[in-house]
């Protein structure tokens, strides 16, 4: 009788031990702690915090602090971060899906961005579970313009220009307009705008604000090309292992983030050209025949994406155009 009830108070003890255990978890970011993603992820671990009651503790590690972008992604697949925040388009060379949304004027404005990722969310999702992954909420970057720091009005001004390229479909963007592409990451581009290894770039006003571009660079272009997103993608069996109340709470204040990074996006977009204006830096509207350049180069884009993405690119671009 003592054994049993000594082995139920022990049973009872790790029961309550267990209800009140801790999970700490570590997010890995490429961005700027003062940029609006890295703020809105900052809230996000602030408010899963208390979701769970102090059950499950987000570490938000910025600026490439614990894992550069480009390793963002395996270290979550891995299980070396819990959780990370990666830029889609940087892993168009894996699967084409992921560079969905860097297709010049595929979709260019918020609501056509929204659309296009409502439509491509679901095959996202399912692609990333198959990687051990779970798709936890998406941010769009504002609309992207071009930073040049000569003046332009056609796309064969571009030609020999030293180009950023922070992913595949901004290197062959390059390509196709004459540029010659430099890979930069976003942590390591104000040094590289500032000895001259990049002359001219696409990105948003976000990006050029947070950089100091307007230092290097005189010239904004707001050609409103595309809107990429970063996604929050958190390791599969690190979710499975929270208890039931945790991931409902996880998941919930993952939606509200997503709601509110979107809307923040959208009304960042004209305060950072206004920022941009105010440093100095020319923000002008591209004439007809430098946009025509660049949809020229999107069709191309576009083409040669649903041929390597076959029949299910194929499907989710048809479903996307009759939205």
């Amino acid at each position: 009788m003592k054994f049993t009830v000594k082995s139920m108070a022990l049973v009872a003890a790790l029961m309550a031990a267990s209800a009140t255990a801790q999970t700490k978890w570590d997010l890995a970011s490429a961005y700027a702690p003062a940029n609006f993603h890295t703020e809105n992820l900052v809230q996000f671990a602030a408010e899963v915090d208390k979701a769970t009651a102090g059950k499950l503790k987000i570490t938000v590690h910025s600026n490439a602090s614990l894992f550069k972008a480009p390793e963002i992604k395996r270290s979550v697949q891995g299980g070396q971060a819990q959780a990370g925040e990666v830029l889609l388009v940087n892993f168009e060379n894996e699967n084409p899906l992921y560079g969905i949304d860097g297709i010049p004027f595929l979709a260019s404005s918020y609501a056509e961005s929204k659309k296009l990722y409502d439509v491509s969310k679901k095959p996202l999702d399912t692609m990333l579970g198959k990687q051990g992954m779970m798709l936890l909420f998406t941010v769009p970057w504002p609309p992207q313009g071009v930073y040049s720091k000569k003046p332009l009005t056609k796309g064969d001004d571009l030609k020999g220009s030293k180009w950023r390229a922070y992913s595949p479909a901004t290197a062959k963007l390059a390509e196709l307009l004459g540029a010659q592409p430099v890979t930069v990451q976003a942590a390591e581009l104000s040094q590289a705008l500032s000895t001259g290894v990049v002359e001219s770039y696409m990105s948003s006003g976000s990006t050029g604000y947070d950089t100091k571009t307007y230092e290097s660079i005189k010239n904004w272009y707001d050609t409103q090309a595309w809107l990429p997103k970063n996604a929050v993608i958190i390791n599969k069996k690190a979710f499975e292992a929270l208890d039931k109340p945790t991931q409902t709470a996880l998941l919930k204040v993952a939606k509200d983030a997503e709601v509110r990074g979107w809307k923040v996006s959208e009304e960042k977009n004209n305060w950072y050209k206004d920022q941009l204006k105010a440093k100095g830096m020319n923000i002008a509207v591209p004439s007809d025949q430098l946009i025509a350049d660049l949809r020229k180069a999107g069709n191309v884009m576009l083409a040669e994406w649903q041929r390597k993405a076959g029949d299910e690119g194929r499907a989710i671009i048809a479903d996307y155009r009759t939205k």
